[in-house]
């Protein structure tokens, strides 16, 4: 404004209004149901009396002065007065304002309009006022209506003037006052406040004035205690929003405004501002508006109106909440004072920033007086004439309450309007930092009056939703601070406007494009992670009617209908906005609740954790600013820690939903929405799919309401398919739907056409508009028939697109519609009124159809919309409560695990890392706490990916070097693994959080175990962790599973000292010429050291241990996976591992194995496997029961296949699964035949290399008594195995131990089954003692022709020691013989052959053995049985075979040469005792043998016998020993009457015959020593012999030549380390 013109003006202040922050709001109300309850709470411990006092406590106190008070006021009067005086205008006035005297009393003015009529005049206080300016004197003195011009007329007197005579009235006044705070508060402002309304001064004087005053307030002058003080501060505030004076010097006047500022703000915060009316309350805000609108005013002052207007804006609504507290439970009647005419309220802003704003009392219609001098004159003079005189004696003061605060409300919000093109973005950015103010303040208390709520739910939401669409940097930011705070405060009455915001939000920021590919990042730890929102779909394509068109992406987004591409300032701001709500502890879980919950809602919680998850990657910041990813990052590990923290908590679920009802909820939802998309694509399919899910019934009514209620279904398909010719009943149904009674046809058109879209062809319209009619006609007396209405509704159709599209140039007017429907209602015109009306509500009101229009009006039906359905939305639920807590995490996990993976794969900030892990952390507390497995495996999988070691195959061993770096530290294994992870900082850092992860949760994860247990692999075969159970289940009696052997041992310890270049080249050319790889450096030994440390950090043991407390389902899964990481087949084994012998025995040679002729791959991974598996299993009997089945079959597996493993796989598996035999016995898991029969069937040289272990799990097996063991030792595979490996000089002291246990066990495990076999295997020890005979005759030959001394006996040696303990057990077994026989139900005959036999040819057998201590021992116990008592029996057929099977083959045997040779002297005894033990034998069943037939057979066979050994050639002890044995059988048969001479017995004749024939051969001088007959005798004797002799003799060689022609039996296996050539094969029986 230039110079000239500010000199025609006169300043004139009204109200305005600003935003900003609350310093002194110390009652932040919180939104939610428990306002009200606080709110009663206080009214009940505050009383009525103290509810006044503790509402003046937030009032500044007044400053203390050191001065007279008086004494002030009368300086601040000289003050103004002298500068009044100053000015040619007052020049001449009189002296009484200076020296106190008592001028004429004036006239100010009329009472202010804004005073209400109160009581009796003299009363103080608040309630009720004295009579308005009645001074001492009885005049009127209240503030200035009318305003005073430089001269006075002519005649009259320049002392008369009103604003000279105040002061000197006040100074006469202050002269007998004694102290000021008795003072009238009117009267001592009176003066001061004519001089601020008189438009006659200038700056400066005003500006004293106005200094004067709050001096006043400040210090106290004007208190509470003051008289009349209520009437002062309305007289006050109606001065100061009234202010006058003559415009000058800009800066003079700026001055002025701001004071008057301050002094508004001070009246507000002061303790007078309370006391101030609505009135006052709405002239000073608007006031302070219109200074920060008006543009002609500096920046300077227009900022600092504004922080007046926030300050004041905080006092005002930090008011209500106390007004809460004062009306108790009553907060009805605090609504109801907001409902009556609130006209005389109505703030009208001046926003054009040149116009005066009019004060509020005036009418609204008037026009705004002018400012100029001359106007103000004629209105001073005019005021002072006539003085009103019907003034009532006294007004009554209401303080001000919600009519103001909703006044204030209403004006800021309105300037939110981006229609409105009278208001500017800056008044925009201005209002929303005000309302943000009292959003802050008071938003709960807001939500809680209806007068409030009301505007914060329509134009507030309606303002800020399209104004966040702005391009305008400063008003997008604050309207996205004014709508979070909004939604933080008042959500619980914006439930569908808060789905509006954040779906656009969501659609705004979503990236637009696919995850970028990063070559280091496995896709699938990211695939969680949503690449649209849920409720995204593409622009609905309508069939081409020509009516109407798609409404393009950019015009949705610019309607607010879509989201679209954003700024990238813009879209900070919004992630600000996001991550500022996503924070609060309970906003997600109340999305979840309200929204994720409601079928026809959209998964706000889903898409809002999508977007934070989707927008925290780092491509993100392409497409907006660097500060988004770790914005949302940030934001989506609050909402984790939000529900972590929330883990402890106690569940309360008081008042809010049942959690089994939204989980009910949420599964309709998921099938409505399926169905309806069915619905969309093919109406019948997606009908019959929601029938056939139970959603609808089978019936037209139920598809109608599905139809009707369900905002996800198509507007144009449901348009489609109810004028489908078919569907009637699906429409009538539609239709009765609708409630059309008391509508015009044009309403109910309107009703009916915004459910569904009109579809385009004429045949589908007529079909809907027929049905409409139908119905419509029945209920509205404006049309006659159903005729009428449907021609009626067309041609109200034909007019809204002829009014409304923009194609059209000529409108259709009033007549041209009613001649359309002339005569068609019933032959009649319809009502002129009633066409009127139709005519005028299309023509000012499209029929918005769904998705029909992209203009303003599509927005604002939109908008209606929203507004009718929040009646039946309902109330916002607030859930500050964890009992959702595991069905919103079990919903959103995905992404956030998936984000979190993806940024830490990313990630280079260590600060990044540290809260991904903590979220990691988290995130894994939340799934075990609510066992939710699919999160806690989808956190194990990922995290394993990380840490680089999750992979199927195993890293290369062979080059794994063993350093061991100081003589005070464990070695460490250098292994490609070890350096690897130790030079990658993020893998070690993903394998402590992994086990951190796992730890504590085992019992939850599922299908994480797999992950697992590859590490664990890993890790095991580079020597990095030991097998987990060596010290908690020693029931595993193995050593440790071994592994690769290092290539290299290096003591770096040892070297320190040598580390010269000479020592290091050397050992470099060492080393070389070895072949071996180079010693690992320093660096790799660091990191391997690093490897071994963070392994150790992962605390696997305690992970090991809660391991074995697991209960069985949870055991089950981790069985499973590691079961499954056998390899199927050899072509799926890992690779080869060359295992030294020191370690893992070697492959035989190729000439003893048949399978295999390449080395064997030993992988100790597998072994690991089977062993933890087996400990697993083994752990309780309902392990054994659950797990038991799966990993027996594992184990035999192996077994089955032992050709394609490696023996030290193979010898474990077979411990393992004798363990698991003996657990499961009752089962029937593992079958012991076929067990047994799978390891009798190894090649032999997998037997023998699995042996030990073989054998230790037989005696496991069998250590105990009872049916497992006798299952097992009557199995012919057991002997098979026990008679295999008996040969084996490793395992037969195990096998025999076996045996001896069996045998000699109580009771013992021989019975008749294996009873034979075991006779065969203790032959076979007996028959290993040879061995011994080789000591034997060694020290026998040193002293051949001497004496022997005392030698030390054969079975100091181990084999002969068995040797001779098999000798015992076969002797002790003969014992157990007559139980056998009785038990067995064979034939005598066979039961002989089957029990005595047997043990009969082993101990022949050993009779022959070169090892004399077992012979002699072998031939005892022969001896004993042949002579045992219980051997015969009535049978002769039984006993007799012990001549032909035993004593016959054995002296046959010995009379062999290479028997003979192999222990000459032992031998020839062993001769002798046996032609002795054949004769014993004979004479002891003499008596037996009589009675048999076939004796003399039998005596001429032993006789030949004799014949053999006379003449064996041996020497003189069986030359001596025959003879002498023979004597005594004849004497004894001869005493006993069976060997008599003819004469005496003539039966006897061939015998005695017979046996002189044999006898005489041999022996001819026998039977004269004998002299068993007479010269008689001899003479017939000899006369007979030719007769027969021939005969005989030629029987007798055709025995014997039989006997040495006989086939010998199949050889025994030789003991290990034997020599062959030494030993005798043991015959076979040979029979008759």
């Amino acid at each position: 404004m230039s110079q000239d013109a500010q000199s025609n003006d006169t300043m004139d202040v009204a109200p305005i209004e600003t935003a900003g922050g609350s310093p002194d709001a110390s009652l932040q109300a919180q939104a939610g149901p428990s306002a009200a309850a606080v709110v009663t709470a206080a009214v009940a411990i505050v009383g009525a009396d103290t509810r006044s006092s503790d509402m003046q406590q937030y009032r500044s106190r007044p400053v203390a002065v050191a001065v007279d008070p008086v004494s002030l006021v009368v300086s601040e009067c000289i003050s103004v007065t002298s500068v009044m005086r100053k000015h040619a205008r007052w020049a001449g006035s009189s002296v009484s304002s200076i020296l106190g005297g008592n001028p004429n009393p004036v006239q100010l003015g009329p009472p202010s309009p804004l005073l209400r009529p109160g009581s009796s005049p003299g009363s103080r206080g608040s309630g009720s006022i004295a009579a308005v300016g009645v001074g001492v004197d009885g005049t009127l003195d209240v503030g200035v209506a009318n305003r005073w011009g430089l001269r006075g007329k002519k005649g009259k007197s320049m002392q008369d003037n009103p604003l000279m005579a105040g002061f000197g009235r006040l100074r006469h006044e202050l002269s007998s006052c004694k102290n000021i705070h008795d003072f009238d508060a009117p009267a001592l402002l009176n003066p001061f406040l004519q001089v601020i309304q008189a438009s006659s001064t200038s700056a400066p004087i005003t500006i004293l004035a106005l200094k004067a005053i709050r001096k006043f307030l400040s210090y106290g002058f004007i208190s509470p205690d003051s008289p009349r003080f209520p009437l002062a501060m309305q007289s006050l505030s109606t001065a100061i929003t009234h202010c006058r004076f003559e415009a000058s010097d800009s800066a003079q006047d700026e001055v002025v405004l701001l004071m008057i500022l301050h002094l508004m703000e001070d009246m507000l915060s002061g303790p007078g501002g309370a006391l101030l009316s609505d009135e006052s309350v709405c002239e000073m805000m608007e006031t302070g508006l219109t200074m920060c609108c008006q543009s002609r005013l500096s920046e300077l002052l227009r900022r600092t109106a504004e922080a007046a207007m926030v300050r004041m804006c905080q006092i005002i609504f930090e008011h209500l909440k106390h007004l809460e507290v004062e009306a108790g439970d009553d907060l009805e009647a605090l609504d109801n004072q907001a409902n009556g005419d609130t006209e005389a309220l109505r703030m009208v802003p001046a926003t054009n920033g040149h116009d005066v704003i009019a004060s509020s009392d005036a009418p609204p219609s008037e026009e705004r007086p002018s400012t100029s001098t001359e106007i103000a004159n004629n209105d001073i003079e005019s005021s002072s004439a006539s003085a009103p005189s019907d003034a009532p004696e006294s007004l009554e003061i209401k303080p001000y309450s919600l009519p103001s605060m909703k006044e204030l409300f209403r004006v800021l919000v309105d300037l939110l309007d981006p229609h409105d093109k009278q208001q500017g973005d800056a008044m925009r950015v201005m209002a929303l930092r005000i309302i943000h103010v009292a959003l802050e303040v008071a938003g709960p208390s807001i939500a809680r009056h209806p007068p409030l709520a009301v505007v914060a739910e329509d134009r507030l939401c309606r303002h800020l939703f399209q104004l966040v669409r702005s391009d305008n940097m400063a008003i997008l930011q604050e309207s996205l601070i004014v709508a979070g705070t909004l939604l933080e405060t008042c959500r619980g009455v914006l439930k569908l406007q808060q789905e509006l915001f954040l779906s656009y939000l969501v659609a705004c920021l979503h990236p637009p494009v696919e995850i970028p590919w990063e070559p280091n990042i496995d896709p699938s730890l990211y695939d969680g992670i949503p690449q649209r929102p849920s409720g995204a779909k593409p622009p609905p394509s309508q069939a081409g009617s020509g009516r109407a068109t798609p409404v393009p992406v950019k015009d949705r987004q610019k309607l607010g209908m879509e989201g679209g591409a954003r700024k990238p300032d813009a879209r900070q701001a919004m992630v600000e906005s996001v991550g500022a709500l996503a924070r609060m502890p309970s906003f997600l879980a109340e999305l979840f609740v309200n929204y994720d919950c409601d079928a026809n809602r959209v998964n706000l919680c889903e898409d809002m954790v999508g977007l934070l998850s989707r927008s925290a990657l780092p491509d993100s910041a392409t497409w907006s600013t660097t500060s988004v990813p770790p914005l949302c990052l940030d934001a989506l590990l609050g909402y984790v820690q939000c529900i972590a923290d929330r883990l402890d908590d106690q569940p309360v679920s008081e008042g809010l939903p049942d959690r089994a009802a939204l989980r009910e909820q949420r599964r309709r939802k998921k099938i409505i929405v399926k169905g309806a998309t069915k619905f969309n694509e093919k109406p019948k399919e997606g009908l019959a799919y929601l029938k056939e899910s139970g959603i609808i019934e089978n019936n037209a009514v139920s598809v109608a309401k599905f139809m009707r209620q369900t905002s996800r279904v198509s507007k144009a398909v449901l348009g489609d398919f109810l004028s489908k010719k078919g569907n009637d009943e699906y429409l009538e149904a539609f239709l009765d739907l609708f409630d059309f009674s008391g509508k015009r046809v044009d309403e109910a058109l309107r009703q009916l056409l915004e459910s569904f879209r009109l579809p385009g062809e004429s045949p589908l319209i007529e079909r809907i508009v027929t049905a409409f009619a139908k119905k419509y006609h029945t209920l509205s007396e404006d049309v006659a028939n159903q005729d009428a209405v449907f021609v009626l509704t067309y041609a109200i159709i034909m007019l809204n697109v002829d009014q409304h599209s923009p194609k059209i140039k000529k409108r259709m007017e009033l007549t041209d519609f009613g001649r359309q429907v002339r005569g068609v209602n019933d032959g009649k015109d319809f009502a002129p009124e009633f066409l009127q009306a139709t005519f005028d509500a299309i023509r000012t009101n499209e029929i918005i159809l769904p998705d029909e229009h992209d203009n303003q009006h599509a927005f604002d039906y939109a908008w209606r919309e929203l507004l009718l359905k929040t009646e039946f939305a309902g109330p916002l639920i607030h859930c500050n409560t964890n009992i959702y807590d595991a069905d919103m995490f079990a919903a959103t996990w995905k992404p956030i695990v998936s984000t979190l993976s993806y940024v830490f794969m990313s990630a280079t900030d260590d600060a990044v890392f540290s809260r991904v892990v903590t979220g990691f952390d988290q995130c894994a507390q939340i799934a075990a706490k609510y066992g939710i497995t699919e999160a806690l495996d989808r956190i194990i999988q990922n995290l394993s990916y990380m840490t680089t070691l999750d992979n199927e195959t195993l890293s290369n061993t062979l080059l794994n070097t063993e350093v061991k770096v100081s003589d005070d530290s464990d070695s460490v294994m250098v292994s490609e693994l070890a350096v690897k992870l130790g030079r990658d900082f993020k893998a070690q850092l993903a394998t402590l959080v992994l086990f951190r992860v796992v730890k504590g949760s085992e019992h939850i994860i599922r299908d994480g175990w797999e992950h697992i247990v590859r590490i664990w692999l890993k890790l095991f075969v580079n020597s990095l962790i030991p097998s987990f159970y060596n010290r908690g289940h020693a029931y595993l009696k193995l050593p440790k599973i071994p592994l690769h052997t290092p290539s290299q041992v290096i003591d770096r310890a040892a070297k320190t000292a040598d580390t010269g270049l000479f020592s290091a080249l050397s050992s470099y050319i060492s080393s070389y010429a070895a072949d071996d790889p180079p010693e690992p450096s320093a660096e790799e030994v660091e990191s391997s050291l690093s490897t071994a440390d963070c392994i150790k950090a992962c605390h696997l043991d305690d992970i090991f241990a809660n391991i074995s407390a697991l209960p069985v389902e949870a055991l089950s899964q981790l069985t499973e996976a590691l079961l499954d990481q056998l390899p199927d087949d050899e072509s799926s084994a890992v690779p080869v591992i060359t295992v030294k012998p020191e370690t893992v025995p070697s492959p035989p040679p190729s000439g003893t194995n048949k399978v295999a002729h390449t080395k064997l791959a030993y992988d100790p991974a597998v072994v690991y496997i089977l062993e933890f598996c087996t400990v697993l299993a083994l752990k309780s009997p309902e392990t054994i029961e659950s797990l038991g089945k799966h990993v027996a079959e594992a184990l035999q597996t192996i077994l089955r296949n032992s050709s394609r493993y490696h023996s030290a796989l193979v010898s474990r598996a077979a411990y393992y699964q004798f363990n698991m035999l003996k657990a499961s016995y009752d089962h029937d898991y593992v079958r012991a035949p076929v067990l047994l029969h799978t390891i009798s069937s190894f090649p032999r040289d997998m037997l023998a290399k699995t042996s030990q272990l073989v054998l230790q799990g037989l005696k496991i097996c069998i250590e105990q008594p009872g049916p497992l063991r006798s299952e097992i030792m009557t199995s012919p595979d057991f002997w098979v195995i026990l008679r295999t490996l008996a040969g084996n000089s490793n395992s037969s002291p195990t096998v025999f131990d076996i045996l001896e246990g069996g045998i000699s066990g109580s009771p013992s495990a021989i019975i008749a089954d294996n009873y034979e076999a075991a006779i065969a295997l203790l032959n076979d020890y007996a028959t290993a003692a040879q061995v011994g005979a080789a000591d034997e005759q060694k020290g026998e030959r040193r002293q051949r022709n001497a004496r022997p001394t005392r030698r030390e006996p054969a079975s100091e040696n181990t084999i002969v020691s068995r040797g001779v303990k098999a000798i015992d057990l076969i002797s002790s077994m003969t014992v157990r013989i007559p139980h056998l026989m009785k038990q067995s139900h064979l034939e005598n005959s066979e039961a002989w052959s089957a029990y005595w036999l047997p043990i009969f040819q082993a101990l022949t057998t050993q009779c022959t053995n070169p090892c004399r201590e077992v012979r002699q021992l072998s031939f005892s116990s022969l001896q004993r049985s042949l002579l045992s008592p219980e051997l015969t029996c009535s049978d002769h057929k039984e006993w007799t075979a012990i001549f032909g099977e035993v004593l016959f083959p054995l002296i046959h045997k010995l009379l062999k040469p290479e028997v003979y040779s192999s222990d000459r002297d032992g031998m020839s005894e062993t001769r002798v005792q046996a032609a002795s033990l054949l004769c014993k034998t004979f004479l002891q069943y003499l008596v037996l043998l009589s009675k048999w037939d076939g004796m003399l057979d039998l005596w001429l066979q032993i006789i030949d016998i004799m014949d053999r050994l006379m003449n064996s050639g041996q020497g003189d002890s069986l030359e001596e020993a025959v003879p002498e044995n023979l004597k005594n059988v004849l004497l004894f048969m001869s005493s006993s009457g069976y060997l008599v001479p003819p004469n005496k017995d003539l039966s006897q004749e061939k015998l005695w015959v017979e046996t002189w024939k044999r006898i005489d051969r041999f022996l001819p001088e026998l039977r004269k020593d004998l002299s068993l007959e007479g010269e008689e005798e001899e003479q017939a004797a000899a006369a007979t012999v030719p007769i027969a002799s021939e005969e005989l003799v030629a029987k007798q060689e055709a025995v014997t030549t039989a006997e040495e022609q006989a086939p010998a039996p199949a050889p025994v296996s030789v003991p290990a380390g034997q020599d062959a050539e030494k030993t005798e094969e043991p015959p076979a029986a040979t029979e008759e």
